[in-house]
């Protein structure tokens, strides 16, 4: 049996001897308050104390494949920060700074970041990991590099086979290149 009720963020909804915090609940000091506004469920049965909300927070989960700009590169890693969540409208609660390995870049070898992403590049990756810190990868093909600028003149890459090509400056460059470049709309 379930028991519910409407509560607001830092209300207390339960004792922790009488029931665990759950999702949209927290404990201090024995007690458990709601984090979020929503509907309170005492689930008797699991004798949890849950806050469900009917527009929760977007929070990253391990598998979620998210839109990032890429912030920093070293040879062995890139920095993102995480704008959207695929599939979402609602923007990314939490922690939205990652980074990308050298080895979570594509499914073959790559020496150098640099080559394959580049400071201002947005992709496509998956979340590998949320805590403790938040590690993404592009390996798959539907994964990586969605829209690019050229880093001399700025303007808009286009896909010439496996390679970006500006159209300005009659430059080719690498990049590890989402299936569907170019044709994702933001």
């Amino acid at each position: 049996m379930i028991k519910t009720k409407r509560v607001l963020p830092g209300e207390e909804v339960a004792v922790e001897e009488e029931y665990l915090a759950s999702e949209g609940t927290y404990n201090e000091d024995g007690i458990i308050y709601a984090s979020q506004v929503g509907d309170l469920e005492l689930n008797l049965e699991e004798m949890t104390a849950t806050v469900r909300s009917s527009n929760p927070p977007n929070v990253l989960r391990n598998g979620d494949v998210v839109f990032a700009v890429i912030a920093d590169t070293r040879s062995t890693m890139a920095t993102v920060d995480v704008a959207a969540k695929d599939g979402s409208e609602r923007g990314v609660g939490g922690e939205t700074y990652g980074t990308i390995h050298v080895s979570k870049i594509s499914p073959g070898y790559t020496e150098d970041v640099t080559k394959e992403l580049r400071k201002g590049d947005i992709i496509r990756a998956r979340v590998t990991q949320v805590k403790p810190s938040l590690q993404l990868t592009t390996k798959e093909d539907h994964l990586g590099v969605v829209l690019a600028r050229c880093s001399k003149c700025r303007g808009e890459m286009v896909r010439s086979g496996k390679l970006l090509y500006c159209e300005e400056c009659d430059r080719k460059v690498t990049r590890k290149i989402a299936d569907d470049y170019g044709q994702v709309v933001f």
